[in-house]
């Protein structure tokens, strides 16, 4: 961060461009909390947009705030030039610790009563005389009326005001530095600037009838109509999503141009990940069979494959990804499958393990992999794994006589050496970023390996591309046949409960099992719920005495979670006492029942990835929403509203794409780009979820630009090549070849 130093700034040759920012030179006290803020160039000043604008440009007389306030409705906020006419030295109010201040101001017209509570320092700032413009709400005190707590500002010098008179910005600003502070430091600097270059060609503004960006800075700041804040909005966010895209796409094409990849045939109908498939015993949905034809074109190429293959809970991503997986082993080649915990990385090593079995049967695999190969060896590598299995897995992998290697992203550290790596498949919302890439290219010995990707955060293709935009996409939205619709339904207080017991009794006496998920590994002081540690103990003794109860969560020993989910899974238990560590990956086709305690503490798309747990198999299956807050309140509290309306959303859709959107509307879009893990330019008013329309436009030209120019090397140009390298880190965009 470069230093704040003092004196005028100077102007913007670029408004963004990191070989040119211009240090912000306040000085006073601003200067301290405006480096804390991490505003520390002219660029992030002016980048630090307003939150909202207010209107303040009707400036009105006492008369007229007299005569708008007694014939009746509400007048909203007002502004008035007044002068003090009295101020009164703070005093205690009457058992209580509050103080009150009364003062009185007026112009030509008249006079009306001010008051403010806890703000004794206003009595220091407004002495009788003075002149300021004061804007506030309207009240009636026993039949007089006043304004309560008014902001005001100064007139000093004639100088000109930045609080009234006009349509206001506020912004985002902290203890230290209120908005009408940073509003000053921002006119000011603004003024200094003369003028904002635009990296935009004079042919593409017009094509999109977009303003400059010189005039669209200056006026998100301090427009002369609210009707011109869209105007500039519009422009800034557009530059944010063609920005991120032309970066997304730049990076896309140059991988694919200059990168050595591994081109494996296209399977035959004998290889083996068509061997798989044929005895696979269900059928492949229409989206599962498009999926894997695009795997096969991508990995048939002379660039590595990076595809994210993002699907509905249940949808059936794993038969794709082992689909990728025995394209290169059929090839002679490794592949390496990781996943983000090691209860998932687990799960998945049995799951790969069940659909070889189910494809080619142990007795049968020697006869069916004789005219294809032999068949695939996988290996599990955890840090559960002894020392001495560790040591002898390594040396197998490196030898090239392990096929498949599962585990967490250790898999590609240091120590772990592969003799021909040939695909990467990485799970679950981890976005693999620039670094582990490297860390591969180091593993692939002749050509980089290819890298699949999945995901069960199922947002829309135009919310994908925003994200995963230097991604290939793959969207598995069908289920397979024969999976039943799960009912949903939400149980508030204890009798509610006492029911959904009643429920999980009634189904493991017809031979089914049921999970209960708890928010909580153990009890807190600090919030009231219930914790599955706890409530496994009660529900054991008092609940379910005759019923075997287990018990697994993320802080469990692997081995003895492993231990817990195989009895469950074997139907040696009958109830599953679990944390969200059974979110994704665990596979028990018997379970029909999900009961959900303090459902109102999770997000829409974990309650679905939850409930995905069950319905897996051919029975009719029941997800329980339960709650302790009282329902009953949704029309009085805002929280209990909320929780309500969550619940609800869930109980009522089955829709992963359409829930997981409401969650993102709900929680903000943090979370979706949180998962990026570098490389990504911060949004700071473009909004997925409501601007896909210019998402696609951006898109479009993004690829339409660097169709024509791939390294932006044309004059009309430069300056979108200097601005795309500031926004991406450096590393993100330089592709090295590898081999």
């Amino acid at each position: 961060m470069q230093e704040v130093v003092a004196g005028p700034p100077k102007g913007l040759e670029l408004f963004a461009s990191s070989r040119r920012k211009e240090p912000l030179r306040i000085g006073g006290r601003a200067a301290g909390p405006l480096k804390k803020m991490g505003l520390a160039t002219v660029q992030d000043l002016l980048q630090h947009y307003p939150r909202r604008h207010v209107d303040r440009t009707q400036l009105r007389t006492v008369q007229e705030l007299k005569q708008a306030a007694f014939s009746g409705g509400d007048v909203g906020e007002v502004q008035v030039h007044a002068r003090v006419l009295k101020i009164d030295a703070p005093f205690k109010i009457r058992n209580t610790k509050r103080t009150m201040l009364k003062g009185r101001i007026g112009d030509e017209t008249g006079a009306i009563a001010v008051t403010w509570f806890n703000q004794d320092w206003v009595a220091r700032a407004l002495r009788p005389g003075v002149e300021a413009f004061f804007y506030g709400r309207l009240g009636d005190y026993r039949g007089s009326l006043q304004m309560t707590a008014p902001r005001f500002e100064l007139i000093k010098d004639g100088s000109e005001p930045f609080n009234v008179g006009r349509i206001i910005p506020i912004y985002p600003a902290t203890a230290d530095l209120s908005s009408d502070q940073l509003r000053r430091v921002m006119w000011e600097t603004l003024a200094s600037v003369e003028q904002i270059m635009d990296p935009l060609p004079d042919g593409t503004r017009a094509r999109f009838r977009l303003m400059s960006r010189d005039q669209a800075v200056r006026i998100i700041h301090f427009p002369e109509a609210k009707e011109d804040v869209l105007a500039a909005r519009r422009r800034l966010v557009f530059d944010e999503l063609f920005t991120l895209q032309l970066g997304l796409v730049y990076r896309k094409r140059k991988l694919e141009r200059t990168v050595q990849g591994i081109a494996h045939p296209r399977p035959e109908a004998d290889s083996l990940a068509e061997v798989f498939v044929a005895q696979l015993p269900f059928e492949l949905t229409g989206d599962q069979r498009r999926a894997i034809d695009e795997v096969a074109g991508d990995m048939n190429m002379t660039y590595p494959m990076h595809r994210l293959v993002e699907g509905e809970v249940g949808s059936g991503k794993t038969v794709v990804a082992m689909y990728a997986c025995l394209i290169a082993i059929g090839g002679g080649r490794q592949a390496a499958f990781m996943a983000p915990t090691e209860v998932l990385a687990e799960q998945h090593h049995l799951t790969v393990r069940e659909l070889l079995d189910r494809a080619f049967g142990p007795d049968e695999a020697r006869d069916l992999f004789a005219s294809v190969s032999r068949r695939p060896v996988v290996r599990l590598l955890t840090g559960s794994t002894t020392a001495q299995d560790k040591q002898r897995i390594l040396e197998e992998v490196a030898a090239g006589e392990v096929d498949m290697l599962l585990g967490t992203h250790a898999l590609i550290q240091e120590g772990v050496e592969f003799k021909h790596l040939g695909v990467a498949v990485v799970d679950e919302q981890h976005r693999f970023g620039v670094h582990q890439r490297k860390r591969l290219r180091e593993k692939g010995v002749t050509g980089e390996p290819d890298i699949l990707v999945m995901t069960a955060t199922a947002i829309p293709r135009t919310l994908a591309v925003t994200v995963y935009g230097d991604l290939d996409l793959s969207i598995l939205r069908e289920l397979p046949k024969g999976r039943r619709p799960i009912t949903t339904s939400i149980a508030a207080g204890e009798e509610q409960r006492e029911q959904a017991y009643e429920l999980i009794r009634a189904q493991v006496r017809q031979g089914r099992q049921a999970f209960i998920v708890y928010a909580l590994r153990d009890e807190s002081d600090k919030v009231e719920l219930r914790s599955a540690k706890g409530e496994a103990a009660r529900l054991a003794a008092e609940i379910f005495p005759d019923l075997a109860v287990g018990l697994v969560h993320g802080d469990m020993r692997s081995v003895d979670k492993e231990e817990e989910m195989t009895a469950f899974r074997d139907g040696k238990t009958d109830i599953l006492v679990a944390t969200t560590v059974i979110e994704v990956g665990v596979d028990v086709p018997n379970a029909t029942v999900m009961l959900i305690e303090d459902a109102e503490r999770f997000g829409l798309a974990q309650l679905h990835q939850l409930r995905g747990r069950i319905g897996r198999g051919e029975h009719a299956s029941y997800c329980i929403l339960s709650t302790d807050l009282d329902l009953a309140l949704a029309g009085q509290e805002d929280n209990v509203a909320a929780a309500h309306k969550r619940l609800t959303t869930v109980a009522e859709s089955a829709d992963g794409f359409r829930l997981a959107e409401v969650d993102l509307e709900q929680r903000g879009e943090g979370q979706l780009f949180g998962a990026r893990q570098s490389g990504m330019p911060e949004l700071k008013l473009a909004r997925v979820l409501h601007h896909r329309e210019e998402i696609a436009a951006a898109r479009s030209l993004a690829e339409e630009v660097l169709d024509a120019d791939p390294e932006l090397r044309a004059y009309e140009h430069m300056a979108l090549a200097r601005e795309m390298r500031d926004r991406f880190p450096e590393e993100s965009l330089d592709v090295v070849q590898s081999g």
